[in-house]
């Protein structure tokens, strides 16, 4: 099971938790899965997000493995011009 830590703005579409834990192997798993229980988060989701794994950020590759025990965190993405 991870625990996936959730930043201010998106834990408004969570219930208002600052942690769920979630049982995914991949990236796509896990936000496949955070979205199954809280719908609301997939307007955040479409509008991109990033997900750091240990310190590292990944922002396209779904396919990434979550090893167990991982620091994750789920952020809404930030766009630069």
């Amino acid at each position: 099971m991870l625990e996936v830590s959730l930043t201010g703005s998106l834990q408004d579409s969570a219930d208002g938790l600052a942690s769920i834990s979630i049982d995914a192997r991949t990236i796509r798993e896990l936000l496949r899965k955070i979205v199954e229980r809280y719908p609301r988060m997939q307007g955040r989701v479409d509008e991109g997000v990033a997900v750091s794994i240990n310190g590292e950020i990944f922002r396209d590759n779904w396919g990434e493995e979550i090893p167990e025990g991982a620091e994750i965190y789920l952020l809404p993405r930030i766009r630069g011009g």
